[in-house]
């Protein structure tokens, strides 16, 4: 099975190595049809703690550091777009 990989806003990076990443999902009521918007948190692993609050980060699926850290920072949005080029 594929890991999964998430898009989402850095919301804190007060811990050592941690960043917490806010990821929001749009989804359409199944009855009102109306767009509903989640957002879920996720603890990532950030091993040279360079995101800061405010980042847009790519995550994706890991094994667990910790007891709430299952998830691996891939770089924020800059830096992604540049190495694509």
């Amino acid at each position: 099975m594929p890991k999964r990989i998430l898009q989402g806003v850095v919301v804190s990076d007060k811990s050592d190595k941690t960043v917490t990443i806010l990821v929001e999902r749009r989804f359409m009521h199944p009855v009102y049809k109306k767009t509903v918007r989640k957002s879920k948190k996720y603890a990532a692993h950030d091993e040279q703690n360079v995101h800061k609050i405010g980042d847009i980060v790519k995550i994706i699926e890991a094994r667990p550091f910790s007891k709430t850290k299952k998830w691996e920072v891939l770089g924020s949005q800059e830096s992604l777009s540049k190495e694509e080029s």
